[in-house]
């Protein structure tokens, strides 16, 4: 158990890569906040040669949330499965309660010592997806964030797509939500109307307006693609 530095600053596209010597080297993340935890890995011991597996869970200092210079609890521990994932979870459920913070996330299993700083990243990336979609938390592991594996990968700043630059002015706010919803429904209008609660003609007029905000057609594969990641990357 150790306190890393967690110079990640809250808000979307704000912060700088951070490097974690505790990591083993640098880390590259984006801008983030709360908790993280990250387990899995397995690490050769001392005289007594390999040990079973191992993991790290990590939780941020939730007063560092919306400035630079706030701190994570990182944590190195053993599995005796690599499939066997309980331990990891129950540690970083017991740290975020008791460090009072909003998330934690959970890096692959791993074996050694030479990959400590991708494992960072996965447990750093986990717990920022959590924060940006609460419903894969508290406690969350890498192989469940989805498409949030690739987008927490992206340089700071440069996930923000000018297409989507007006929907995601306050004033959009709903017109954003509708369409972030319509897509995670797989494009289909009825579930999208009935998750909102608005009738679908209702659905229909919001859509449009999204099209004429942005400039992209909903009814394109690639669009709608380009329109989802923005709307999950300005989550981060």
């Amino acid at each position: 158990l150790c306190t890393v530095p967690w110079p990640w600053a809250a808000g979307p596209a704000a912060g700088r890569s951070p490097e974690s010597p505790h990591a083993g080297g640098g880390a590259p993340g984006d801008p983030g906040r709360g908790a993280t935890a990250s387990p899995g890995r397995t690490r050769k011991g001392g005289r007594g040669g390999p040990r079973p597996n191992e993991a790290s869970p990590t939780v941020t200092d939730p007063a560092g949330d919306g400035a630079e210079g706030g701190h994570a609890l990182a944590v190195l521990l053993r599995l005796r499965a690599a499939d066997v994932l309980a331990p990891a979870l129950t540690a970083a459920g017991r740290l975020s309660e008791d460090a009072a913070s909003a998330a934690a996330g959970i890096a692959l299993p791993r074996r050694g010592v030479g990959d400590l700083a991708a494992s960072w990243r996965e447990a750093a990336s986990t717990a920022r997806a959590v924060l940006a979609e609460p419903g894969l938390g508290p406690v969350a592991d890498w192989s469940s964030i989805g498409p949030y594996r690739l987008l927490t990968a992206l340089p700071p700043g440069r996930s923000r797509d000018p297409s989507a630059a007006a929907l995601l002015t306050p004033v959009h706010a709903e017109l954003a939500r509708t369409a972030e919803l319509f897509l995670d429904c797989a494009g289909q209008a009825g579930r999208a109307a009935s998750a909102l609660g608005i009738h679908r003609q209702t659905l229909y007029y919001r859509l449009s307006r999204v099209e004429q905000l942005t400039g992209l057609d909903l009814d394109d594969g690639e669009d709608r693609l380009l329109l989802h990641m923005a709307l999950k990357a300005a989550r981060l």
